[in-house]
């Protein structure tokens, strides 16, 4: 039997015996099956990637499972790496929800939310397989469907959580209105639902149809993956969502947002004009820039990974909208290297991403809070936790050696060498784009030291971090194994390459990079080896610490020097606010942050002060900008259209009997 459809079938088969086992075990044993079973489905995913990226296909139409259209799956290199990246994660949280979910009496271990998990990542992994425009609809709307009820998994606990659930709501189902109006129209225009059909005639349709459905598309699909200023949902359902829900959604479910653009604009539309690529790009870099500026001024570490999951989406789309450009121009080559960055960023992103929800998931679940500024002291009372967040800071700061920075110096080289006489559109945009990239690594840097700096190493502000206790011996075990896997792709990255030039093939510009240890780009001529840098960081470290013990004076422990002012307390260490002050400052004309100063003063004197408050805000400004106004629209509609449903019966058949005039007319005329 072929090893994707054996994947694929022990992957259904898991996740429905998970479903069935959260609704019917003892609270006891539930969280536990749930965990081996949803580990199960990720492994069977990436069993079932791995075959397809080593070259084997597969299709099966299944006419009697869904009416009037049946389901028809098809499996290509592309679908693979994408099986491979959802199946991974699902794989980890699996092991990490048996510890996180074991303890009863919280929302992540009802039946409900246990039930959900293991269906929604059967959902996910349907989506990269799908075959046709009804079966991804399916898949797509299910997906959603299952992580909405996983997003409000704590709704009785706050009123938070039931705005995060109205908000990815309302987006989602707005975001899939537009897939599927672009779908029906691509379908309706090329006389078939298919994957098959549709790639077949879509290069025959009028550029009009092309661009109508790639915007649309790319629209719904952008507002999965998180894309500014598509994005408002993001750190609502990442932030009030239990960690592991999290961590699924952020490393997995965006994902799909990305490949979804993909398979419509490389693969089943055949590519497009320059304007496609530039809209989508420009996007990319506005999330990107937008997203790490607010992930360096939050204070609640989950909020700030949900709109770092913004910047990486942003560069991710950044990529690929890079790829499309230089297809259009003929840089076959550049295009191939382009794309390979945008989807090892997407893996490398599932690894840092996953390891940083499931570190934050422990503290939250020690502290009971997400607030920076309440937080400190953690290196060492949590240490193994506080070593997985420094790992995957490093990640995702895109340091060397950590595996963010091995895409995007991939991403650099590709826009690096986009130089005239190819196109000079290209050469106008490669520059702009180099300078989003620098910028957001630069802020990424840090938003991460801020995080790990202030909320991990610093002393503790609060009872809750100076009570706590490191996570569970299944939290650990997941956090190491991705952080194992983060190790993996920094060091080898060149692993992934027979994988790349598969998935990438859809540019038809050959192998955009070679190697295991060492990565070269043969159309660009750039070597990167992680491996070296390891080793003489590793020397260096070795070496100053030898000298150090050796050739130095004795070490003795004392109090560091504080100005005379004596030892050091929380009050006198930084905050989180205070840290990303002065990012604050000069981004201020772009945030319009709102501060609040209250000043008490003694009864007896008016010019004794008793008490100083100090508030700092940083509101999203395109949610105020952008969405205030149009829900405040909205309503006023709502209002007004109040008059239309008046309840008298003889309007609400006169209002059936134009309905009715219009279709025959509209008939007629055909």
């Amino acid at each position: 039997m072929n090893l994707i459809a054996s994947g694929l079938g022990v992957t259904v088969a898991a996740s429905g015996a998970s479903g069935v086992a959260a609704a019917v075990l003892p609270a006891r044993w539930r969280a536990g099956a749930v965990g081996i079973g949803t580990s199960v489905a990720g492994v069977a995913g990436v069993v079932a990637g791995a075959a397809a990226l080593s070259g084997r296909v597969w299709r099966s139409v299944l006419p009697n499972l869904l009416p009037l259209a049946g389901v028809r799956l098809e499996v290509d290199a592309l679908s693979g790496w994408f099986l491979l990246v959802v199946g991974g994660v699902a794989a980890l949280v699996g092991v990490y929800t048996a510890g996180y979910a074991g303890r009863t009496g919280t929302g992540a271990s009802s039946r409900t939310a246990l039930a959900a998990l293991p269906l929604f990542v059967a959902a996910m992994l349907v989506v990269p397989v799908a075959g046709s425009v009804s079966t991804l609809l399916l898949a797509w709307e299910s997906m959603a469907l299952f992580s909405l009820l996983l997003v409000m998994t704590e709704h009785a606990h706050g009123s938070e959580v039931r705005s995060a659930g109205r908000w990815y709501s309302a987006m989602t189902q707005a975001g899939f209105v537009a897939i599927l109006f672009a779908l029906v129209w691509a379908a309706a225009a090329c006389g078939g639902e298919s994957f098959t059909t549709i790639r077949q005639a879509a290069p025959g349709l009028p550029s009009v149809a092309r661009g109508g459905v790639f915007v649309l598309a790319a629209a719904g699909f952008a507002a999965k993956a998180g894309m500014v200023p598509l994005h408002p949902w993001l750190p609502r359902a990442h932030a009030e969502a239990p960690s592991h829900v999290s961590a699924l959604m952020s490393a997995a479910m965006v994902s799909l947002g990305v490949y979804g653009i993909v398979r419509l604009g490389f693969d089943l539309l055949g590519g497009g004009p320059a304007w496609w690529w530039i809209l989508l790009a420009a996007g990319g870099a506005l999330s990107a820039l937008y997203g790490i500026l607010q992930a360096a001024l939050a204070v609640d570490v989950k909020k700030m990974l949900a709109y770092s999951t913004a910047e990486n989406t942003g560069l991710i789309l950044l990529g690929v909208g890079a790829a499309g450009l230089f297809a259009d121009a003929g840089q076959a080559g550049l295009a191939g290297v382009a794309l390979a960055a945008a989807l090892l960023h997407v893996l490398n992103h599932a690894g840092f991403k996953t390891l940083l929800f499931f570190a934050a998931g422990a503290v939250v679940r020690a502290t009971g809070t997400r607030d920076l500024d309440r937080l400190g002291g953690l290196g060492r009372r949590m240490p193994a936790t506080t070593a997985a967040f420094a790992l995957a800071a490093l990640c995702a700061a895109a340091l060397p050696p950590g595996n963010g920075f091995v895409s995007e110096w991939l991403l650099l080289q590709s826009l690096i060498h986009a130089l005239p006489p190819a196109s000079d559109l290209n050469a106008i945009a490669a520059p702009v784009a180099v300078g989003v990239v620098a910028l957001t690594a630069g802020l990424g840097v840090a938003a991460y030291v801020k995080t790990l700096g202030t909320g991990f190493l610093a002393r503790p502000r609060s009872s809750a971090a100076e009570a706590a206790r490191e996570a569970g011996p299944m939290m650990l075990a997941a956090m190491a194994a991705a952080g194992l896997g983060c190790g993996l792709l920094a060091i080898a990255p060149g692993l992934t390459a027979s994988a790349l030039t598969r998935a990438t093939m859809i540019t038809r510009g050959g192998s955009p990079l070679t190697g295991t240890t060492r990565l070269h780009l043969p159309g660009v001529g750039a070597l990167y080896s992680p491996l070296l840098i390891v080793v003489v960081l590793a020397v260096l470290v070795a070496g100053i610490s030898v000298a150090a013990r050796t050739l130095g004076r004795p070490r003795r422990r004392a109090v560091a020097w504080g100005c005379g002012d004596g030892p050091q307390t929380a009050r006198t260490q930084y905050t989180a606010t205070s840290f990303a002050e002065p990012l604050q400052r000069v981004f201020d004309d772009v945030l319009r942050p709102e501060q609040d100063v209250e000043v008490s003063h003694y009864d007896e004197s008016a010019y004794l002060v008793e008490r100083v408050r100090f508030q700092l805000r940083v509101p999203d400004r395109i949610e105020t900008y952008l969405y205030v106004p149009l829900l405040a629209a909205g309503r006023r509609v709502g209002r007004a259209a109040r008059v239309l449903a008046n309840g008298s019966v003889h309007r609400y058949l006169a209002y059936g009997l134009v309905a009715l005039l219009i279709v025959l007319v509209a008939g007629v005329s055909r």
